[in-house]
């Protein structure tokens, strides 16, 4: 994998809860220049499997890039900090999106995840619901 740094803006959108769901990524280089964005629509979700779903595919995006570091940003406290093991994941749904991260990770040197306010993680939102947009919803 390369050494190179990025950051990442993730989000995931529902419209309700469960609902009809987006996700969106945008990978940036370490002078702030836009690398990839990707929006997804991943079907009838609920708010936190679709911030985890964002977070894999942001992961797995990585991978494929071959990235060794980086830092994931989300707008979700809950999801960070379950992430992060500060809070405990009672969900099974959440539980098993958890440990797909978990092994997904060890293909990396450095992953770091990052609450940010939701005012900050904006591109990653817009395209969230863009891909719920794109599919009539």
């Amino acid at each position: 994998m390369k050494n190179r740094f990025v950051v990442c803006y993730v989000d995931g959108a529902s419209r309700g809860n469960p609902g009809p769901s987006g996700i969106g990524v945008s990978i940036q280089d370490d002078k702030n220049n836009v690398i990839k964005e990707i929006k997804e629509y991943i079907g009838l979700k609920t708010n936190n499997v679709a911030e985890y779903i964002a977070v894999i595919r942001a992961l797995k995006e990585l991978k494929k890039m071959k990235i060794s570091n980086g830092i994931i940003n989300l707008d979700s406290e809950l999801v960070v900090n379950q992430i992060n093991g500060i809070y405990r994941t009672k969900d099974n749904v959440l539980r098993d999106l958890l440990l797909q991260i978990k092994e997904i990770e060890k293909e990396f040197s450095s992953i770091k995840y990052n609450y940010i306010p939701r005012n900050k993680n904006k591109v990653a939102d817009k395209l969230a619901n863009i891909a719920i947009n794109l599919q009539g919803y």
